[in-house]
């Protein structure tokens, strides 16, 4: 069943499902819009429950409603990956290195991501300065990406813009860029429902996730 917590919802599992789970696929949703119950997160939930039917245990984050703050470009980073800096970020690390998947939800803003998307995102420096300039951080474990986005206008180039940085966010915590789903002409809350083929195929990649 779902259980909410403060920006993170986790499963929760009797302990012989709790086995069986822990052995199998983990997939971290995190959704980068500021409205709940909006578009994005309708995407993304469809995903994870599509997903969790096949079987994988699912992490999710609402950035939103978690506490931290924008990269510091500090001058002495620590060389395991993680940022030193003390807030709720240090929640999502060890839950993104260990999963099998993540799948991003945001809608577009400004021609690009959610200002939450983006601080999340540069948070993850610590990583790519410890996998390309010290060389003393690397995360072993492959991952497939997937991106979601919606966007008022229909402009192709907003989500280019948008997937650009997503994509060189998975290449530095080690995932594939797998798949993407772009819903043009969505603004109003809840709009996402009028559009039946998005729905479709987030239902799709999320059983994609799990068996291929």
């Amino acid at each position: 069943m779902w259980s909410n917590g403060k920006g993170r919802t986790i499963l929760l599992w009797t302990d012989d499902e709790e086995k069986k789970i822990m052995d199998g696929f983990n997939i971290t949703g995190i959704l980068g819009s500021p409205r709940q119950g909006g578009n994005s997160e309708i995407l993304l939930d469809t995903c994870l429950k599509s997903a969790e039917k096949q079987g994988a245990h699912i992490e999710r984050f609402v950035l939103n409603k978690m506490k931290f703050v924008p990269c510091q470009e500090c001058e002495e980073m620590p060389t395991d990956g993680r940022c030193k800096i003390k807030d709720d970020m240090q929640k999502i690390y060890p839950v993104i290195e260990s999963a099998d998947a993540i799948v991003i939800a945001c809608p577009v803003f400004f021609g690009s991501l959610s200002a939450q998307t983006k601080m999340m995102i540069d948070r993850f420096q610590c990583q790519w300065i410890g996998i390309n300039a010290s060389k003393s951080y690397r995360n072993l474990k492959k991952k497939k990406g997937v991106f979601f986005s919606v966007e008022a206008s229909g402009r192709q180039d907003f989500f280019d813009n948008a997937k650009a940085v997503i994509k060189n966010f998975f290449v530095t915590v080690g995932a594939t860029y797998q798949y993407e789903l772009f819903c043009r002409f969505v603004d109003k809350k809840g709009a996402i429902k009028n559009y039946p083929e998005c729905i479709r195929k987030a239902k799709e990649i999320g059983k994609l996730l799990v068996s291929v």
